[in-house]
């Protein structure tokens, strides 16, 4: 007992010294965060980031591979999120038909609420949107509505889109606690919905929530946009779970159907009314199961490096092929190698206008031969997937130019370039020269060893980290270009760019005066004015040096997205090891949600990993 006594009175004496400690090591702290805003420009406190607490981290690539074609051994999950209910209009919002006001059933109403939603979009304005969109209301309105409302033009939506209007404007203008309590609502039906447990390990679900019924839009000018998307039910969707499993209630009715299939990762499946897709309930990038998918495909892309070669001689070889089947493929393939084009699926006719390499028409491609240094060009222009525009100038080989010039002979501007060739039959032959090779295949090791290549060339030890991350994102860019990924100027560009300039010239201005007072201390013979202008100097030029590769990385990138290419071509081991070899940290080239999804990356990559 007498022991235990001086052990707890040790135990207290030890705990006020680590509370002194504590309490002194807050105090240095303090007075270290005033030295620094002493120095610094500004006299604001620095924001410490607080550490986010770990989530349990799931390295399967140190377990052992499941059989080939498992993708889980058990899974449970709570189904997916229904869209709520329509809930009726207020009595006093009204709909107008021909100047008079009329009452609506509920199901025509939701849909004239979806329209009304979009009366300041361009849509609205559209022949095919108003079309079809009035072809689909009609389908919903009660024989009595179909009797009375047979033309769009006459239809007044104004009062309920500003019934809209107000609804979003009490939203913004709601409470801070009203906020706070409807983000409480949403964190808790993601706690329960938003997880899966695959294998015993807890999984983010990427999208738990069911897409609510709408007006489709579509990319370009689709011929079904302006369709009514309908509300999904319980009774449209597969469930697929573990056998063992408790299998989720439905709010209403019941499922369609319940699988226990673990061949596939989905959780939920159904099949929407508009292009007869099914749509998937699937798991979050940072999954194992996508993570895996990742894995797999950048290997299968590393693995190419070993056939390229081959495969490049064959190809050049056929361009003088007896067959002109032989000759399209290998310029088709030409293209898609040098220039990353997609293969180009085939279209019916209820999909926008979209082309890839095989689909390519000859209004798509003018050639033009430069004659001072006859140089062979070939001049790219069309929409390619999600309607993005293909544009490019290139120089190709003599036999490419002259093969092209070919197949163009007796076709109209209509006519495909490649006639006697399909999608099906470039892959066939893909597959043949290495196994599971396909122009996405082609596409992701170009991409990824673009980037391997313009990192080696552009990173040096001795540079800071401001140059090592333009030069990051300059061969980043070089990728995108390569992949065409663009996109339209951030709407905030100009502002940004206007900031920076400011920025810019006033430090300019500071850096002036403080080398007229380290002249002025040179000339007074003022050692310690000299020395400590000399350190102001240097710290001004670094920041202004900061501020001059911000602009210039700010500009460079105004209508490149770094993004696609960095999250679905580039393999994450390559910046990794960059990183990694470079003294670059992570999160300054990944932000968290990336971070997650290359988790397996960033733990598997050594500084000297190549692709």
């Amino acid at each position: 007992m007498k022991k235990d006594k001086k052990d707890k009175k040790k135990d207290k004496k030890k705990d006020k010294s680590k509370d002194k400690s504590k309490s002194k090591s807050k105090d240095v702290s303090k007075a270290s965060n005033k030295r620094a805003g002493d120095a610094g420009d500004s006299p604001k406190k620095k924001r410490v980031k607080t550490e986010e607490p770990q989530e349990h981290i799931w390295k399967w690539w140190e377990e052992e591979a499941l059989e080939a074609g498992t993708k889980w051994r058990t899974l449970e999950h709570r189904g997916p999120v229904l869209a709520p209910e329509y809930v009726p209009l207020p009595k006093h919002v009204r709909f107008y038909y021909d100047g008079k006001p009329m009452d609506l059933a509920e199901a025509a109403e939701e849909v004239a609420g979806f329209y009304a939603r979009m009366l300041d979009h361009e849509y609205t304005s559209m022949e095919q949107f108003n079309k079809n969109f009035f072809k689909d209301w009609r389908k919903e309105m009660t024989p009595s509505e179909k009797e009375t409302i047979t033309d769009l033009k006459k239809c007044d939506f104004r009062r309920i889109g500003e019934y809209y209007k107000e609804e979003t404007e009490k939203r913004k203008a709601m409470t801070k606690e009203q906020k706070q309590a409807l983000k409480a609502e949403q964190d808790a039906i993601t706690a329960e919905y938003g997880f899966c447990v695959v294998d015993g390990h807890k999984q983010k679900i990427a999208n738990f929530r069911v897409e609510p019924p709408g007006l489709f839009r579509g990319r370009g000018q689709h011929p079904k946009m302006g369709k009514l998307k309908k509300r999904i039910r319980a009774e449209d969707i597969i469930i697929n779970i573990g056998k063992k499993a408790n299998v989720p209630k439905p709010p209403i009715g019941r499922w369609k159907e319940v699988r226990h299939d673990n061949t596939v990762s989905w959780l939920a499946s159904w099949t929407e009314n508009i292009m007869g897709n099914v749509k998937y309930v699937m798991l979050n990038p940072s999954s194992k199961a996508k993570s895996m998918k990742d894995f797999q495909k950048y290997e299968k892309a590393r693995e190419l490096k070993k056939h390229v070669d081959l495969i490049r001689k064959n190809y050049t070889e056929d361009f003088s092929a007896r067959e002109m089947a032989i000759r399209q493929r290998a310029v088709a393939l030409y293209f898609i190698d040098r220039l990353a084009l997609r293969a180009g699926n085939e279209k019916d006719e209820e999909q926008a206008d979209t082309v890839g390499c095989c689909s390519l028409r000859l209004e798509h491609i003018k050639l033009s031969v430069e004659t001072v240094d006859e140089e062979y060009m070939v001049e790219f222009d069309f929409l390619g997937k999600d309607s993005i525009r293909y544009q490019n100038k290139v120089q190709v080989e003599k036999k490419v130019f002259k093969n092209i010039n070919l197949f163009m002979e007796g076709k109209a501007p209509q006519d495909d370039l490649f006639d006697r060739l399909t999608t099906t039959s470039l892959n066939k032959y893909l597959n043949e020269c290495m196994d599971g090779l396909t122009a996405k295949v082609f596409r992701t090791y170009n991409a990824s060893k673009t980037l391997q290549d313009e990192l080696d060339k552009r990173t040096d030890f001795k540079m800071t980290v401001e140059e090592k991350m333009l030069a990051y994102n300059r061969a980043n860019r070089a990728v995108a270009v390569l992949c065409n990924h663009q996109r339209a100027p951030p709407k905030t560009h100009d502002k940004q760019m206007e900031n920076l300039e400011t920025k810019i010239s006033d430090k300019e201005k500071q850096l002036k005066e403080v080398k007229k007072e380290l002249k002025q201390a040179k000339k007074d013979k003022d050692e310690k004015a000299k020395e400590k202008f000399k350190k102001k100097v240097q710290t001004i030029e670094n920041q202004l040096h900061k501020l001059e590769i911000q602009r210039k990385d700010k500009s460079e990138n105004k209508t490149i997205a770094l993004g696609t290419s960095k999250l679905n071509y580039l393999d994450p081991r390559i910046t990794v090891a960059w990183c990694k070899k470079y003294e670059v940290s992570i999160d300054k080239v990944y932000n968290k949600t990336q971070r997650e999804k290359f988790l397996w990356a960033i733990d598997m990559a050594t500084p000297d990993f190549r692709f």
